[in-house]
């Protein structure tokens, strides 16, 4: 056997496997009862803190967590007026506003819970048999009021969702290389980031403003 026909064999064989595992993945039961409990009106969304390498990932995200939130039912305090407000008191970055006392936000905002998105992945990366735009987050809702985590989830999404790789090893490896190119000039990231989004948030109760809340039957 030649070491391409090997080569073949062993991309083929992780493709399989990466495959394999998304099969047998299963959703994490939520545990909404200090949700109900609270029964929080209003969220105050602080900036995503970002451990991925895109600098611009952040407020990539952060532009789009106020749809999802007002469709359930939520009151969402302005992103910008939120960012800006953390500025002039000497915060310039997610982290730094991620520390920011929980009393003190209940002051200043008047929020019922506040919520700390963490962004891990964002970006477009090429593989040997693969390019996709790829957006990971998690995220925790605090209540402002006496400090109770009420709801943590997390999220991802891939451009390369339903993607149909046919066309021999060849025409996959060049379908790659033509995503790649294309996703980088239109910055698929920011696109991808607000499907993970909804799909982060959409986890969530409907809040007091939906006319579905409390007739979720979960």
């Amino acid at each position: 056997m030649t070491s391409f026909a090997i080569l073949r064999l062993k991309m083929w064989a992780a493709l399989a496997g990466v495959v394999l595992l998304t099969a047998c993945a299963t959703p994490v039961k939520q545990d909404y009862s200090a949700l109900r409990a609270a029964k929080p009106a209003s969220i105050l969304v602080l900036p995503p803190v970002n451990s991925s390498p895109d600098v611009g990932a952040s407020y990539s995200f952060y532009s789009q967590v106020t749809a999802p939130l007002s469709e359930l039912g939520y009151y969402v305090l302005p992103v910008t007026l939120v960012d800006e407000t953390f500025r002039q008191n000497g915060l310039e970055n997610p982290a730094e506003m991620h520390t920011a006392p929980l009393p003190k936000l209940r002051e200043i905002f008047g929020a019922d819970a506040a919520l700390y998105i963490e962004i891990s992945q964002y970006g477009t990366s090429y593989t040997i048999i693969n390019s996709e735009s790829v957006v990971a987050a998690s995220a925790r809702l605090v209540d402002l009021r006496d400090g109770t985590t009420l709801w943590t989830g997390s999220a991802s999404a891939s451009s390369a969702e339903g993607r149909n790789n046919s066309g021999g090893l060849i025409g996959v490896l060049v379908g790659a290389v033509v995503n790649q190119i294309a996703e980088s000039v239109s910055d698929k990231s920011h696109d991808v980031a607000g499907v993970t989004s909804s799909r982060l948030l959409g986890t969530l109760l409907p809040g007091p403003r939906s006319p579905h809340y409390g007739k979720d039957g979960l």
